[in-house]
């Protein structure tokens, strides 16, 4: 049924930008949403993960990376888009000038753009979930490190969409699995 529906509500490129912090099950959700949609899946993971040797360069910068990293993404996605497919972005966009980036993407390809936010209210599953998934050289691997991370943020990854449609998921949420949430998500898409 999903992909049937992920062939319907594409007559336009879609372009699904996953959101939340590290641990909140947007990659799992991303994943699945891939797979059920037969949508391609363009993870920042995968490509700051593909950094790594320059990380350890003196000159390798952090912040560097990461934004080399987002712009891998946006040209990636914008080769898919040009070409008619839809795209799953897997990223924390945990800043506004991320999303800017999407909305001209997305006007410049002629799709639509929809967020869909990862937030567990459940803080112990979601401490539980982040300790005990493969650590990675270049994400928060304890509660402190994460707690350090959204400090950083300064606030800055509350932010007002605008006139994108977006969706706030409880990744935590009792009795309410992934398939639960994918069907979920497609009903938003469908709907929006």
């Amino acid at each position: 049924m999903a992909k049937e529906l992920g062939e319907e509500i594409t007559k336009k490129p879609l372009i699904i930008a996953m959101k939340g912090h590290p641990g909140t099950g947007k990659s799992t959700l991303a994943h699945a949403l891939a797979s059920a949609l037969k949508f391609p899946l363009v993870d920042k993971d995968d490509i700051r993960d593909s950094t790594f040797p320059l990380h350890q360069q003196p000159q390798g910068s952090h912040t560097l990376l990461n934004h080399l990293s987002y712009e891998a993404i946006w040209r990636v996605a914008s080769t898919q888009l040009h070409l008619g497919i839809s795209v799953i972005i897997d990223s924390p966009l945990s800043h506004r000038t991320h999303l800017d980036r999407l909305i001209s993407l997305a006007a410049s390809a002629g799709a639509r753009l929809l967020i869909v936010e990862c937030r567990p209210s459940d803080e112990a599953k979601w401490r539980e979930r982040l300790e005990g998934r493969e650590k990675s050289w270049h994400k928060p691997n304890s509660w402190e490190e994460l707690q350090e991370l959204i400090k950083g943020y300064g606030g800055c990854t509350e932010y007002d969409v605008g006139d994108v449609p977006k969706m706030v998921v409880d990744t935590t949420a009792p009795n309410l699995g992934v398939e639960e949430l994918v069907s979920s998500v497609v009903r938003f898409i469908a709907s929006s």
